[in-house]
């Protein structure tokens, strides 16, 4: 009788014993980088209000402080509506929140709802304040100009979105809503750049108080044009699927 030959198992491919690939995992995280990233800078304004809400509670005037007892109204409507705004706002920079269910509106979309009207009151309460109350140390005439222009750059890119998404235009309501939430973030920005500016510099002055604030709404508008810049060549790209995402 013959022996029986065993035959050897076949061999595995490179393809079978490669590891599962993580990039899909990978890209889920990835998703996350840019609403985690402005919320850590959003702590900055919602701590420096809850610090603020904290005095008017105390009753404690100080020369920092009294132009918020003479008039407090303005400003306990501005600091819950901007922390709702920027901590609200930042997830609507995850495209799976973007897609509802069938029948069903998204999270984005029932989100924005909220977040129109918190950012507009929270740019006009500002505009409220730079111009009513009186000028704070190291505040000058250019902050003023400067807080002024780009309060109403907020108000203006709000309402541009809102009436991009009533014509159903999703592209550029998203670009505007991104440059409104550009500016209301750059409270946290300035930290970015103030930082580096003390440490090798010094204290600043009132003149290089103005330039810094000045360079931290112009650093975040830079890098909401930026992605701005990368969606669209994504919507020339690949067109439909831009607009399935949009919706």
């Amino acid at each position: 009788m013959k022996a029986s030959r065993k035959t050897a198992p076949p061999a595995l491919s490179a393809e079978a014993t490669r590891p599962p690939d993580s990039k899909p995992a990978r890209m889920h995280w990835a998703r996350w980088l840019v609403p985690v990233a402005l919320i850590i800078l959003s702590l900055v304004p919602v701590l420096a209000g809850t610090v603020r809400l904290g005095e008017l509670a105390g009753g404690e005037v100080t020369p920092e402080n009294a132009r918020f007892f003479d008039a407090p109204l303005p400003v306990l409507i501005h600091i819950p509506t901007v922390t709702l705004y920027l901590l609200l706002g930042a997830f609507q920079f995850i495209p799976s929140l973007r897609s509802g269910k069938r029948g069903r509106p998204s999270w984005h979309r029932i989100s924005g709802r909220i977040l129109v009207p918190t950012g507009l009151l929270a740019a006009l309460s500002g505009l409220w304040m730079a111009i009513f109350y009186d000028l704070p140390p190291l505040d000058g005439v250019l902050l003023l100009v400067l807080r002024l222009v780009f309060g109403t750059a907020m108000v203006v890119s709000i309402i541009l979105g809102l009436l991009a998404v009533r014509r159903h235009n999703y592209v550029r309501h998203s670009e505007w809503m991104t440059r409104a939430y550009a500016i209301g973030i750059s409270q946290g920005t300035i930290v970015v750049v103030t930082i580096p500016w003390i440490l090798l510099i010094g204290p600043v002055t009132e003149l290089s108080r103005a330039i810094l604030i000045g360079a931290s709404w112009v650093l975040s508008l830079a890098v909401a044009e930026y992605f701005i810049h990368r969606r669209r060549l994504t919507a020339s790209t690949y067109p439909a699927k831009l607009a399935r995402s949009a919706g």
